[in-house]
């Protein structure tokens, strides 16, 4: 039988020859079976998660070392990988025979580039600027020099920083009432995260108010005028935060009874006034039918004016009759008279249908009147009672 020594001493021997059998061929299944080495390797330790807002610029590293046992031609490849498998992987810059190539993906043309001018150097770090929500993804920095590969992954998120927020109120600002306190943000990659508070006053929220599951409303039960003052809503994710304020005032109730009173009076006056203008508008169409109708009347009962030249007639005869009546003796006066009765112009009378009775003459006319008519002024002699002259 061995002594414990000697089983020791053969169970180190075996150990060393498991080790070094390890050593020997491990490296040789490495290069001669699955064409890798374990001299290529990429250095970088940074995060494989990155979250960035929109707008900004990220780096995503890739260092690498090379072994001598590494000899073939250096090529690096950036892949945004796809996620669904049905899809393929697309490039978007590639580093091969001393050369750079990009804009392979449109989406990505002028905002990706290797950060040294020469990677092959050791550092095949790459920058995406102006980053936008579609840049979200899974990138791949592939490192190829035969007989060695190595690859890093690095997921990328592009998050939007929220919108200025938009404060309102809903429901009416009144004392016992229930008022809420609104606060949203149109744009913003979930989660988003609301938050109130008051900058007024005591800077405490009312025992009554209640915050919603996301924050982002604030209802104030049976609000009094405590509840008065300026609050601010701030809205956050992970990548920015923007704010809003809005200004509380709370009023007693109005009279509900006042209000219905003065609407009813209101409706009232506005029917009083409708009405009176529609009388004044009829009255004053009947007034102006009423002048129409009565000028038409008037115009059938005027008779037709007279020549200038009969009417002067007539005055010249009258003033020659009694110029002859002036000159003639009492003993004559008789013969005259009847004579006259003979020699007399029909009437009017006679000349118009009897339907029409003939418009009187003045009572009295002016001199100035009887010379534009055409009369001559004729002296008459004056008489006494008997018909004598004096």
């Amino acid at each position: 039988m061995l002594s414990d020594s000697q089983v020791s001493v053969k169970m180190s021997a075996q150990q060393s020859l498991i080790s070094g059998c390890v050593l020997f061929f491990v490296p040789f299944f490495l290069k001669h079976v699955t064409g890798t080495t374990y001299g290529l390797e990429i250095t970088s330790t940074g995060p494989t998660s990155i979250e960035k807002a929109s707008g900004e610029t990220v780096k995503m590293d890739c260092q690498f070392t090379l072994a001598p046992e590494d000899s073939g031609p250096l090529d690096i490849e950036w892949n945004l990988l796809a996620s669904d498998n049905q899809k393929e992987d697309e490039v978007i810059i590639m580093y091969s025979g001393d050369r750079a190539y990009e804009d392979y993906r449109p989406a990505m043309k002028g905002r990706v580039h290797f950060n040294s001018a020469d990677p092959k150097n050791g550092d095949a770090s790459i920058s995406l600027t102006s980053l936008q929500s579609s840049d979200t993804g899974t990138y791949e920095c592939k490192v190829k020099k035969a007989p060695g590969i190595r690859s890093r992954k690095m997921l990328l998120t592009v998050m939007v920083k929220p919108s200025k927020p938009s404060c309102y109120t809903v429901g009416p600002s009144y004392e016992g009432k229930d008022v809420q306190l609104k606060c949203v943000s149109a744009e913003g990659t979930n989660p988003m995260q609301y938050t109130w508070e008051k900058t007024s006053d005591s800077k405490v929220l009312p025992p009554t108010a209640v915050l919603d599951s996301t924050g982002s409303t604030l209802s104030v039960r049976n609000a009094s005028a405590s509840a008065s003052g300026t609050y601010r809503c701030t809205a956050k994710n992970r990548v920015g935060m923007e704010q809003c304020s809005l200004d509380l005032r709370i009023t007693p109730s109005p009279n509900r009874a006042g209000v219905i009173a003065g609407a009813v009076i209101g409706v009232l006056l506005a029917l009083l006034l409708i009405a009176l203008i529609l009388f004044c508008c009829c009255r004053a169409r009947n007034k102006k039918k009423y002048e129409k109708e009565m000028s038409y009347e008037i115009r059938e009962d005027v008779p037709p004016p007279k020549s200038r030249v009969s009417t002067a007639r007539s005055f010249t005869s009258v003033g020659s009759q009694r110029s002859s009546v002036g000159s003639m003796s009492p003993s004559n006066l008789h013969e005259y008279t009847l004579k006259t009765q003979y020699d007399k112009i029909p009437s009017e009378e006679y000349e118009h249908p009897p339907s029409h009775a003939p418009a009187p003459l003045p009572a009295r006319m002016a001199g100035p009147n009887l010379s534009r008519m055409g009369a001559v002024p004729v002296m008459v002699p004056a008489q006494n009672r008997d018909g004598s002259i004096v």
